[in-house]
């Protein structure tokens, strides 16, 4: 496939209707080592990639709605379930950590938009693997609790959960901005 071609047929694909297979272990080495190929002004590096399979996701799942019915103790059952399901829904959800540094050389934006590069780059790898995949966030992307959950440190976020697996079905492209709704030339 020409490489412009990929990125005009990137689409999300709905992570319920991702199903078995996921990147086997081959694929999955292939795919990080691609998406870690990101601008990085400074070398800094400030990113990493952990990985939750559908079995550990379930187990994820069920602490996340621990901590919602904790924090919300007249939750419903849909939101409860909602959390549940947030990393069993494809074989492979990969989750993007930040590991943003102040006071350096190099602005937090710039280390926040490498990391970001590297969620883009798990998507439309998964795509050139012919796999379907979608980037969710959500409360755990923003919540230290849940960060604590994933591991992390003080100074790095989850930024993306990029969930992976065999398309079930095609998903219909939405309508995209155009060329001329978009761009324009900086006039001296």
């Amino acid at each position: 496939m020409n490489p412009l071609d990929l990125l005009l047929q990137r689409r999300s694909h709905p992570s319920r209707q991702l199903l078995d297979p996921g990147p086997d272990a081959d694929q999955l080495r292939a795919l990080v080592e691609a998406a870690l190929r990101v601008p990085d002004h400074g070398k800094l590096e400030p990113f990493r990639i952990l990985g939750v399979r559908r079995d550990a996701g379930r187990v994820l799942g069920e602490r996340l709605a621990a901590i919602t019915a904790r924090r919300e103790p007249g939750a419903d059952a849909a939101t409860l379930d909602k959390d549940r399901s947030r990393f069993d829904r494809a074989p492979l959800c990969l989750i993007v950590v930040a590991k943003l540094v102040e006071g350096l050389k190099i602005p937090t934006q710039e280390q926040l938009l490498s990391a970001g590069c590297v969620a883009h780059n798990l998507l439309l790898g998964a795509q050139a693997l012919g796999f379907g995949a979608q980037w969710i966030t959500g409360w755990p992307a923003f919540d230290r609790e849940a960060a604590t959950l994933f591991g992390l440190d003080d100074d790095e976020h989850a930024i993306a959960f990029i969930h992976i697996g065999t398309r079930d079905g095609d998903t219909p492209d939405r309508a995209r901005p155009s060329f001329d709704a978009k761009y324009s030339e900086w006039q001296a």
